[in-house]
């Protein structure tokens, strides 16, 4: 599917001769010429159907460029939503990867402040990962994966659950940005849109 990219601008008869001679490889060029116009419909092999098919779609592929103004404002939006998620991104995944925190150790005030705000309290179930409230918040392996690390909600009553950063960051695009929010998403989350 991705040849139709390298192929812009090229006419549609030309590329349907090239799908021919990529279908029949042994076939003479000027022989495929010859016969372009004047190929009964029964002799067409179903691969070439499919490119003919694929090259003569009633809504052919929009190929977008700086000079469209939908996709011009879509990157202007997509910039805005990176500048302002790139901080608390780069904060979280700075806690969870680096060596500035052991297992089971708790957040400085600072960096905690900054994860409840701009994070957890964008959690879709935030109320329940609070619990009976909040003691502190500490970054640790997860229990059944092992090999992740990954925040926890450390409760007043001595319990702790985890919560997942990118929840927080997909909640938070979606109440701040909800026209564009599913294509970000989609375009730069690994994960689902859950």
């Amino acid at each position: 599917m991705a040849a139709p990219l390298l192929l812009r601008g090229v006419p549609l008869q030309r590329l349907r001769l090239a799908a021919r001679l990529l279908v029949q490889p042994s076939r003479q060029f000027c022989l495929a010429a010859a016969s372009e116009s004047n190929k009964p419909e029964e002799n067409v092999s179903s691969a070439e159907k499919t490119i003919t098919t694929l090259l003569s779609a009633k809504h052919p592929v929009r190929y977008h460029s700086l000079d469209d103004p939908d996709y011009r404002k879509w990157r202007d939006k997509e910039e805005e939503i990176l500048r302002d998620i790139e901080p608390i991104t780069f904060l979280a995944k700075d806690i969870i990867h680096s060596e500035r925190y052991m297992d089971g150790e708790r957040l400085t005030v600072e960096d905690e402040k900054a994860v409840v705000e701009k994070l957890l309290a964008y959690h879709p179930h935030s109320e329940d990962k609070i619990g009976c409230g909040l003691d502190s918040i500490m970054v640790d392996r997860h229990p059944q994966f092992r090999q992740s690390r990954c925040l926890f909600v450390v409760r007043t009553d001595g319990g702790w659950i985890d919560f997942s950063y990118q929840k927080c960051l997909r909640a938070y695009i979606r109440d701040k940005y909800p026209s564009h929010a599913e294509r970000f998403i989609r375009e730069h989350f690994k994960r689902g849109s859950s």
